[in-house]
């Protein structure tokens, strides 16, 4: 990335459940400045999901051959055989139309993230208010099977400890509360 000229970007993660697609969403409806770097995967579409805009839906194959060819920033293996990533392009497309990047990602694909963009990003930790309302969300979403769930809990745990790596902690108690208040923070770090 040295050779492109980077500009801002805002990294959001949270455990799967605490609500962080949902506050994304919300702040790229309302703050023009910001722009969606569509993230992708190896795993199935769920739900109403759409290729090319809630991720680039890469086959296992097809994800490993990328990474030969050096066309992520970064990507990980977060299951067995299911891997995430970030598109170069993807990035210097956005940059190129002058908007301020938004990642959505999972935490160690923030961490990640924060190490590679230093001060030009701000990581933001979505917190769940508890574990048992994030394993409540996970149950509404009914998108994941009961083995699924238990997984995504114990991960969660893990990624709670990582919440003091980020840039701020915001706890997702009352959606409408926490969207304002990190269109407060994203704008102040804009700004800058």
């Amino acid at each position: 990335m040295s050779e492109f000229k980077m500009g801002k970007c805002i990294i959001f993660s949270a455990p799967s459940g605490a609500g962080k697609t949902t506050i994304v969403h919300a702040l790229l409806n309302t703050m023009e400045s910001l722009a969606f770097s569509v993230s992708a995967c190896s795993r199935p579409l769920r739900g109403k999901e759409v290729n090319g805009i809630d991720y680039h839906f890469l086959s296992v194959s097809d994800f490993k051959n990328r990474i030969q060819q050096n066309d992520f920033i970064e990507w990980q293996e977060v299951y067995s055989d299911m891997f995430y990533g970030t598109l170069r392009t993807e990035v210097e497309r956005l940059w190129t139309a002058g908007k301020t990047v938004v990642f959505d990602v999972d935490v160690i694909g923030g961490l990640n993230l924060k190490k590679i963009f230093k001060d030009q990003a701000l990581a933001v930790f979505i917190q769940p208010p508890s574990l048992a309302i994030l394993e409540q969300r996970l149950r509404n979403r009914k998108t994941d099977s009961e083995e699924k769930i238990q997984i995504r809990l114990g991960k969660s745990i893990q990624e709670l400890a990582s919440a003091k790596y980020f840039d701020v902690i915001i706890e997702n108690s009352v959606l409408e509360e926490t969207i304002e208040k990190t269109r407060i923070i994203l704008t102040d770090f804009i700004k800058l």
